[in-house]
């Protein structure tokens, strides 16, 4: 139920009747600019995405986080020797991995949704959206190339 369009001239229904003042609107119809339906499902699959990433993510950062500052000593152990022999361990390069890229794709999905709610223009929609994935792009290509290419020789 919605106030009617006439509840906001006071005039209700005219029967006097103060419950009139809520009508339920009839469904829209279809026009040409009403997007038509997809075969998939994107936005519930992006929904389900933030869900599960960022319940991946909690465990991923506050594993990385009491590892990092409780476990090893605290931020002044952190250095390039900390970080050359932690990487030559494969389970953590791919910790650092999907925490990398679960982050990326978790904050891009998340700047997407924000893009589509306040970018009144289809055009700067577009170009808002294309950036974001250009940033996410680069970012996550350069960090899986730093994790994998890291020597500790240099």
């Amino acid at each position: 139920m919605v106030p009617s369009a006439q509840a906001h001239t006071g005039q209700g229904l005219g029967t006097g009747n103060p419950a009139d003042a809520f009508v339920v609107e009839p469904p829209r119809t279809r026009t040409k600019k009403t997007p038509r339906r997809t075969r998939t499902n994107f936005e519930m699959l992006a929904w389900l995405f933030m869900r599960l990433s960022g319940v991946v993510l909690v465990v991923l950062i506050l594993g990385h986080l009491l590892i990092m500052l409780v476990l090893d000593g605290g931020v002044s152990k952190i250095g390039f020797a900390f970080v050359a022999g932690r990487w030559a361990s494969p389970f953590w390069q791919g910790w650092d991995l999907l925490m990398l890229w679960l982050a990326m794709l978790h904050g891009a999905n998340g700047m997407r949704t924000v893009i589509n709610d306040y970018a009144e223009k289809d055009s700067t929609r577009f170009w808002l959206k294309t950036l974001m994935g250009a940033a996410t792009v680069f970012t996550v290509l350069l960090g899986t190339l730093v994790i994998f290419t890291f020597d500790p020789n240099i």
